[in-house]
C-alpha cells in the first residue's frame, strides 16, 4: 500500500481519536451549559463546510480538469458527486431514523424510544456517527489528493472540530444519566468511525486514479447534506440559548486559514 494511502488511514484514526478527547473533557470538567453546546457544534458545521469546498470540491474539480475534462463537463462531474453523495447520506439518515423509532439504538435503552428528548438525542448522535464516516473519507482522499498539504489542513481541521463534537455528544449523553466513563466511551466511539471511512475511501481510489475526483465529490456531499439537514437545523431548534452563526463562521474561517498557511 503507497504511503500516501497509510498515512491517510493513521491521519483519519488520529483526528477520529480527538472525540474522545472531548468526551473526556466533559467528564472532567462537567457538560457545558446549552449556550455553549450550540457554539461547540456550529463550530464544528464550520469546519465541515470549510472542509467541503477547499479540500474535497475544488481538489475534485481540479483533478477532472487536469484529466482533460473541459471546464462544464468537470463542473457537471462534481456537481453529481456531490449530489449522489448527499442522497446515500438522506438514506442512511432515515434507516437511522427506522432503528431509533423500534429502539433499537444504545442510547435509548435508559429511557425508551417513546422518550421524546432520548430519541431526539439519539437522533443526532446517530447523524455524528454517520457523518464521521465521509469525514474520515475526507482526510483519507486528501492524502491521496496531488496535494498532500490538503491532507494536513484537513486532518488538523476534522480534528479540532471533532473536539467539540465529542464535547456535545457525551453532554448529551450525560443529560440521559450516563456515567462520566460511559459519556466519554460513546463520544470516542463516534469518532472511531473516521478510519472506517479512511480505509474504505482510499480502497476505493487505488482501484483508479479516475475513482479519486468522484469519491471527493460523494464524500463533500455527504457532509453538506449531514451539515444541512441535521446540525443548522438542531442549532436552530436551540436558538433561544443563543445564536451558533458566529462560531460556525469561526469554524469556518479557522478551516480556510489551515488550508492556505498548510498549503
Amino acid at each position: 500500500m503507497p504511503e500516501a494511502a497509510l498515512l491517510g488511514i493513521a491521519a483519519s484514526l488520529a483526528a477520529g481519536a480527538m472525540t474522545g478527547l472531548g468526551g473526556w473533557l466533559v467528564a472532567a470538567s462537567g457538560a457545558p451549559d446549552p449556550r455553549r453546546q450550540n457554539l461547540l457544534i456550529g463550530f464544528a458545521a464550520g469546519v465541515m463546510i470549510a472542509a467541503a469546498f477547499f479540500s474535497l470540491i475544488l481538489p475534485a474539480f481540479a483533478q477532472l480538469r487536469s484529466g482533460g475534462a473541459p471546464v462544464a463537463w468537470a463542473a457537471a462531474g462534481v456537481v453529481a458527486a456531490v449530489w449522489l453523495g448527499a442522497g446515500v447520506m438522506g438514506r442512511l439518515g432515515l434507516w437511522a431514523d427506522a432503528l431509533a423509532a423500534r429502539g433499537l439504538v444504545p442510547v435509548l435503552n435508559a429511557a425508551g424510544p417513546d422518550d421524546p428528548d432520548a430519541r431526539r438525542i439519539a437522533l443526532f448522535v446517530i447523524a455524528i456517527t454517520l457523518h464521521n464516516l465521509p469525514e474520515g473519507a475526507a482526510v483519507g482522499l486528501a492524502f491521496m489528493s496531488d496535494e498532500p498539504s490538503l491532507g494536513w489542513a484537513t486532518a488538523i481541521g476534522i480534528g479540532i472540530q471533532n473536539v467539540p463534537e465529542g464535547m456535545a455528544v457525551a453532554a448529551l449523553l450525560a443529560s440521559l444519566g450516563w456515567s462520566r466513563a460511559r459519556c466519554t466511551a460513546g463520544a470516542l466511539a463516534t469518532g472511531m468511525v473516521e478510519p472506517v471511512g479512511g480505509a474504505l475511501a482510499v480502497a476505493v481510489a487505488q482501484i483508479s486514479a479516475a475513482i479519486l475526483p468522484w469519491a471527493l465529490g460523494f464524500a463533500a456531499g455527504a457532509m453538506l447534506f449531514v451539515v444541512a439537514v441535521e446540525i443548522i437545523p438542531h442549532t436552530r431548534r436551540r436558538i433561544e440559548h443563543g445564536s451558533a452563526t458566529p462560531a460556525l463562521l469561526a469554524g469556518l474561517v479557522l478551516m480556510m486559514v489551515l488550508d492556505v498557511t498548510l498549503a
